[in-house]
């Protein structure tokens, strides 16, 4: 019998590559070859990034095609670059199944993100069977698969836009959903939220075109969402180094000094500070962190990406970076799996995106949440509301989180054991939900299952 060769294809972003990278590497673990197809631009951020150009092994193949954009357009307008992906992608990754079938390399499944049916349907199109992958909390798929129902009860009209702002539960035990902060509502200007509305409408088509969808959760984070999106199957939380491995995928290098700092911080003493790949501070708000951060006088890792702050320049409060240096450490990128399963860590100052959300959880780590767009603050709803594991911030009447405040949440989060006790427990949840004989781990060796009968 042939070994299976996938085809597997992420959203260009952070959040979006890395679990799906993640996915590749288990299914080259169990013998499957993979081609991992980024654009052009996410795969030289990639490869640059990679510590070790062998880490991926021989039987993951990186690639990459255009993404419909010239090269010095802003990829971080989603909005554009959604509607140059749809027009251009598409057609590119036909080519390139074509190509790679001509050279004798049949192509025995597409595994798709499920937020680009694009890639579903031109496997459709070629009779390739077909599989998707949500990144994602199932709440926020469940989220686009009620659009219709929100329009009819009125909730938004049938372009997005919100008419009633009160929150609502789609389903008993699934986390309250704000009106004003569903995913297209908080992103961008009016012309990008049409076009993310649009992305959430077609979730139903890739729901049709699946023959099978799994996703980064567990059964114990988001046992009612699940019940809502009976077609996916958790499979997660996908952590690299629940396979005593490195992570890949990340679009900067990572500073791994900050690991040896670490190992000189007190056990439970070090806030740790991370806002993705996506966040961006304006003056004001970075200096009252800088300044809230000071104020807690505990050990910080703070993750300050070179484009965090609109400010080009050094937008540190004057002599901070002095002031903090006995018990500060500052990384432009972060080993953060590792980070997180580090004894020295106390808490996690997250945006809540739904990787951090499942490494955080997964290493019983209490949270700080400040999410930032899209569907940081559903996940903030499961943390705060319904984990019980975490704090959000109350912000001014400029909207604002004042350094006061930030140090009212820390101390607050940390003096409280409880918060502790709580996320612990989901880490053991998680982690018996990967083991062999638990769901994640079933799940994961049915999908395997199911490519080598291909």
């Amino acid at each position: 019998m042939s070994i299976p060769h996938v085809l597997a294809i992420p959203f260009p972003a952070q959040g979006h590559v890395i679990p799906l990278m993640e996915v590749s590497k288990r299914l080259v673990d169990c013998g499957i070859r993979v081609t991992f197809v980024n654009s052009d631009f996410i795969h030289k951020r990639v490869i640059d990034a990679l510590a070790d150009k062998d880490s991926l092994g021989g039987n993951i193949r990186l690639v990459s095609i255009p993404d419909g954009l010239e090269p010095e357009q802003d990829r971080n307008d989603l909005g554009i670059l959604v509607e140059a992906m749809s027009q251009v992608m598409s057609g590119k990754l036909a080519e390139l199944i074509r190509e790679t079938e001509e050279k004798g390399e049949k192509i025995t499944c597409v595994l798709a993100d499920g937020s680009i049916e694009w890639a579903l349907e031109v496997a459709h199109k070629m009779k390739i069977p077909k599989a998707a992958f949500w990144p994602a909390s199932i709440a926020l798929f469940a989220s686009g698969l009620s659009i219709p129902k929100m329009i009819s009860d009125g909730i938004i009209d049938d372009e997005g836009v919100v008419i009633k702002h009160q929150k609502f539960q789609l389903a008993p035990g699934m986390p309250d959903m704000s009106p004003a902060n569903f995913t297209w509502a908080c992103i961008g200007d009016v012309a990008t939220q049409k076009i993310m509305f649009n992305v959430m409408v077609r979730i139903s088509k890739t729901v049709e075109l699946a023959d099978w969808f799994i996703g980064n959760t567990s059964c114990d984070l988001e046992p009612a969402a699940l019940g809502f999106a009976r077609r996916i199957l958790p499979i997660g939380p996908l952590l690299a180094n629940h396979r005593l491995n490195s992570s890949a995928g990340y679009f900067w290098p990572e500073d791994s000094d900050c690991l040896i700092w670490l190992d000189q911080q007190p056990p439970k003493s070090v806030i740790y500070v991370a806002f993705g790949s996506f966040t961006v501070f304006d003056q004001t708000q970075f200096q009252e962190l800088a300044l809230g951060l000071e104020l807690c006088n505990r050990p910080i890792l703070w993750v300050v990406r070179p484009d965090t702050t609109e400010q080009k320049d050094d937008a540190y409060p004057k002599g901070f970076k002095e002031r903090i240096s006995g018990r500060g450490k500052l990384v432009g990128w972060a080993p953060q799996q590792k980070v997180l399963a580090h004894p020295a860590i106390a808490c996690f100052m997250s945006h809540c995106g739904w990787n951090s959300t499942m490494e955080g959880a997964s290493n019983g780590i209490p949270f700080l949440c400040w999410p930032y767009f899209a569907d940081q603050f559903l996940n903030e709803n499961y943390i705060c509301d319904l984990w019980r594991v975490g704090l959000r911030f109350d912000r001014d009447e400029s909207k604002i989180i004042r350094r006061e405040e930030i140090k009212r949440k820390v101390d607050q989060l940390l003096d409280d054991e409880n918060f502790s006790k709580r996320a612990l427990d989901i880490k053991e949840k998680l982690a018996k939900g990967i083991e062999e004989g638990g769901k994640s781990h079933k799940n994961f060796s049915n999908f395997v299952e199911w490519m080598k009968t291909l």
